[in-house]
């Protein structure tokens, strides 16, 4: 009876009621509607066989069916969704779904029996994974010429198809990507991602991972090159610099007062006192030494006062010894005069070597005068003391 102008399912159903001993019937090509409101249909028991495709059937048709049916045809309908527990085929084997609206693959919760199911060229994005689990006993799927989404989620889908042996259908030309646009054409054979780019929790806490590895190796090489304590250095002297270029006009700026800035550790004071200060300052040729102990203005920051002696000092004397390398003002001496020394491009360091210092005790911060000993000539303070006075004309000579 295809082709013809039958417009309501349920009459189709009454008028076979009466049929004892029809199996097959075809109604496609029809106008035939459905919309499930509260009318019974009544087929005749012996059907098995219905086809119902080209018409205008949608969701309410699972409600309209031969409950003895084995074979169904309702492709090119307008059937957007299977509902569950709707109708109870038990019997049915074979369903065709194709050029419908539906989104998903249908489960079997219905359809114990069924077989093979075609549901190609509907609307599917993303279908189900755990289909073959919920339909056991199904032999064959049809579902190529869908509109696939390849992501993530369509992951589990193609993994599906490893799994079942072959009951895909069509597999692989039928099975295209549709989106995103860069990947449309693509066979889903061939489309792979990685279980890092698909899978979130591994995605965050390799990411979290990483961050705390580049956090610790910043934060280790930061203690190792002593990075905090050149930044607070740096900006010391970038505060003292700012409020030099921002003395009242009728404070001087700097200006070169002192032939030299001694820097010595506390520990080596009885030396310099006694002996570095005394020779330079007296007699023939006197130097004028600026000594933090004397020459340091009350009032100023330590730094601060650092800073602008090593500025009015034509050269900076240091006294280095096993104390210098481990006292912490010492280093800041060195570090501003280092500063000076670049930029400037002066020769404005003179290393007077009181006590040999073994390489070991050299903390990793001092690197800069490791390579001040390494590449400059110093002076060395002799134990004999008639050799004295050789040492203080060349240290009068490099002042």
């Amino acid at each position: 009876l295809q082709k013809n102008k039958f417009e309501s399912l349920p009459k189709v159903s009454f008028m076979t009621s009466r049929m004892k001993s029809l199996k097959y019937l075809d109604m496609s090509n029809n106008l035939l509607r459905h919309d499930g409101a509260d009318v019974q249909c009544q087929w005749a028991e012996s059907l098995t066989e219905l086809d119902l495709s080209s018409n205008q059937l949608a969701d309410a048709v699972f409600e309209c069916l031969p409950v003895n049916v084995k074979k169904l045809g309702l492709q090119n309908n307008q059937i957007s969704n299977v509902p569950r527990g709707v109708a109870e085929l038990r019997s049915l084997e074979e369903l065709n779904l194709a050029l419908n609206r539906l989104a998903d693959l249908p489960g079997c919760s219905g359809f114990p029996s069924l077989q093979f199911l075609n549901i190609e060229m509907n609307l599917i994005l993303i279908p189900s994974a755990d289909f073959f689990q919920s339909c056991p006993r199904v032999r064959e799927l049809q579902a190529g010429h869908n509109p696939f989404k390849c992501s993530c989620e369509l992951q589990a889908f193609i993994r599906l198809e490893r799994q079942s042996g072959g009951k895909l259908f069509g597999w692989p030309a039928a099975y295209v990507c549709e989106y995103p646009e860069g990947l449309r054409g693509t066979e889903l054979k061939d489309f792979h991602l990685s279980q890092l780019a698909c899978n979130t929790t591994l995605l965050l806490v390799t990411a979290l991972v990483l961050t705390l590895v580049l956090v610790a190796a910043v934060a280790f090489l930061c203690i190792y090159l002593d990075v905090p304590w050149y930044v607070r250095m740096t900006w010391q002297w970038t505060q003292t610099k700012r409020r030099a270029w921002h003395n009242p006009p009728g404070e001087p700026g700097t200006v070169l007062q002192f032939h030299a800035f001694i820097s010595y550790s506390e520990r080596d004071s009885l030396w310099v006192k006694n002996e570095l200060i005394p020779n330079l300052e007296k007699g023939e040729g006197c130097v004028q030494l600026c000594q933090h102990e004397r020459d340091f203005i009350p009032g100023k920051s330590i730094v601060e006062n650092i800073i602008n002696c090593i500025e009015k000092s034509y050269k900076s004397i240091f006294v280095l010894s096993p104390n210098f390398v481990q006292s912490e003002w010492c280093h800041y001496e060195l570090y501003f005069a280092h500063h000076k020394l670049f930029s400037e491009n002066s020769n404005s360091l003179i290393l007077v070597l009181l006590e040999p210092i073994p390489p070991y005790l050299i903390p990793a911060r001092y690197h800069k005068l490791k390579a001040l000993m390494a590449k400059r000539t110093y002076l060395e303070w002799p134990k004999e003391r008639s050799k004295h006075a050789l040492f203080w004309a060349n240290l009068r000579a490099a002042i």
